[in-house]
């Protein structure tokens, strides 16, 4: 190898990398965040873009990881959060929401409560949270025009409230004020070259494992590409980022 030209350095980190214990979803999503017989309020949304039947694995691996911390999980709708709140006989520990409704959510729940999202706990379960944090302040230096990749792990069919497709889009445009050229990649895709875009947005990376995602913000990182996942980006664009962030860092 060698650290002057960078001959084979690639390869050398993927050496290392194999050194790494096996389990490498060894980060709890949210049990390291509770105690014992903790209330945790769980907000999931039914719109079109829900599956029919059933919740979202993120979601289904909160629950579980809840149960098994010994605390409870209470699963509301958006619009019955704030009601929620005022039953329980006591604040919960936490409140997790899905990204989509994160504005809502800020507003329901009273501040001295921490709130975060199911994106969010993800992204600090299968990467590096804190550099997909740097990765959503790179939002401001982006102009109409740019390209940005859109990366999702899993494939399904885009609906008409699709977050990659449709609202992520949509709020960014807002932000920078004119159309921005994207790109999507789902599956197991991803590029090998990604300099040609200003920013990678990635979902949550709930069906790809922790290498994987080191992996691809790696990758970004070699190229000085920034790249920030859907929950972090979605609280960052609703100004929230600090408070959906203090969850971790208080822990």
């Amino acid at each position: 190898i060698s650290a002057k030209t960078g001959f084979h350095i690639r390869e050398l980190k993927e050496k290392i990398s194999t050194l790494l214990p096996k389990d490498v979803n060894g980060t709890p999503i949210v049990s390291d965040l509770i105690s014992p017989n903790d209330f945790v309020v769980l907000v999931v949304p039914m719109d079109s873009s829900a599956p029919k039947g059933r919740l979202i694995l993120p979601q289904q691996q909160t629950i579980r990881d809840i149960l098994d911390a010994n605390a409870k999980a209470v699963v509301v709708k958006e619009n019955q959060l704030a009601e929620q709140l005022v039953n329980l006989k006591e604040p919960p520990a936490l409140v997790v929401t899905d990204s989509q409704v994160f504005a809502k959510a800020d507003r329901a729940v009273p501040k001295e409560i921490p709130l975060t999202s199911f994106s969010i706990l993800m992204a600090r379960q299968k990467g590096n949270l804190s550099g997909l944090a740097a990765g959503a302040k790179a939002v401001e230096n982006l102009k109409p025009g740019d390209k940005v990749l859109i990366a999702e792990a899993c494939t399904h069919v885009c609906q008409a409230e699709d977050i990659g497709r449709v609202k992520i889009p949509a709020w960014l445009n807002k932000k920078v004020g004119g159309e921005l050229d994207y790109e999507w990649y789902t599956g197991d895709s991803f590029p090998e070259d990604v300099s040609a875009y200003q920013l990678v947005i990635h979902c949550g990376a709930c069906m790809i494992n922790r290498r994987a995602m080191l992996s691809r913000q790696r990758k970004c990182a070699e190229a000085g590409v920034p790249i920030v996942n859907y929950g972090v980006l979605i609280s960052y664009l609703h100004g929230i980022m600090g408070r959906a962030m203090s969850p971790m860092q208080d822990n």
